[in-house]
């Protein structure tokens, strides 16, 4: 991972691209910790403020500072998607790992329940928990739901790669050298995939982050808690763009379209780095 890093740093300027503007964001998603405000309390500002000095991004007509409420927004978004990410990679991890390398009966049953997962609509699941748990669903629960269902085709890649390394020599050399399963899976496959774990990881945030900030702006979230969604809601909710209040609404669909091009840029020029088919980076490290 270090070695795919620092390739990545060194030769790829939409990698350098997507982790500035990742930076930036993730620099402003750590300020939250300095906030004068509690995120939940209203009126605690002047309502209706346009960008000044004293209030860089203006204020809400809810009375909150709209730099430091988008601050814990965009932190608890991209909380949001790390959380959904990491555990989609668990489940796609050892699905594919496992499926890959094992074959026969139990590729067949772990690829059945996959494609079940695929080919299941996310969006009218996701709205029934919130019509069935209105008044219990958290974030952290949207959370784990939404990770329950973002690793299938994730699995299914990862599974091709290791049904190719199972093949290699080295591979076979391992297995007659004596190494158990869990050790031919985690010290002799896991690294050809992290590339790919990482690339996907990248994915599955975009996927998540935008299709929270979706359920947010409908309403089919927990709006008390600040997100991206939450606070383009809240701004529906009072008319925000009627009423002259555009900053309420701009700062934070910048915000987030800024992370969704850094996440972008980072999953493409990842997989321009694992694609086979790619001779720039072999090219480059020639030269």
């Amino acid at each position: 991972m270090a070695i795919l890093l620092r390739d990545l740093l060194r030769h790829s300027p939409e990698f350098r691209i997507g982790a500035v503007l990742v930076a930036c964001v993730l620099l402003l998603s750590m300020l939250a910790s300095f906030s004068p405000y509690p995120p939940e309390i209203v009126y605690v500002v002047p309502p209706d403020l346009p960008p000044s000095l004293t209030y860089w991004f203006g204020t809400t007509s809810r009375g909150q500072d709209v730099f430091w409420q988008l601050s814990f927004a965009i932190r608890n978004t991209l909380l949001f998607g790390c959380t959904v990410a990491l555990i989609s990679r668990l489940f796609a991890l050892m699905i594919g790992l496992i499926s890959g390398y094992k074959g026969g009966w139990i590729d067949r049953a772990l690829m059945s329940v996959n494609d079940t997962f695929i080919v299941i609509p996310l969006l009218p699941i996701l709205v029934l928990f919130y019509f069935m748990m209105r008044d219990r669903i958290s974030w952290l629960m949207l959370a784990l739901i939404m990770a329950c269902f973002g690793w299938a085709y994730d699995a299914r890649l990862i599974r091709s790669v290791v049904m190719s390394l199972k093949a290699r020599e080295f591979a076979q050399t391992s297995l007659f050298s004596g190494m158990s399963t869990r050790q031919l899976l985690t010290g002799e496959h896991l690294p050809y995939v992290m590339p790919i774990v990482f690339s996907t990881t990248m994915n599955n945030m975009v996927w998540s982050i935008g299709l929270e900030v979706t359920l947010a702006v409908l309403g089919f979230t927990d709006i008390n808690t600040p997100t991206i969604g939450g606070m383009i809601y809240w701004a529906n909710q009072h008319t925000a763009m009627v009423a002259g209040v555009w900053w309420w609404i701009a700062f934070p669909t910048i915000t987030v379209i800024m992370a969704f091009i850094g996440l972008f840029l980072l999953a493409v020029s990842a997989n321009a780095y694992i694609d086979p088919r790619s001779r720039l980076w072999s090219m480059k490290g020639a030269s």
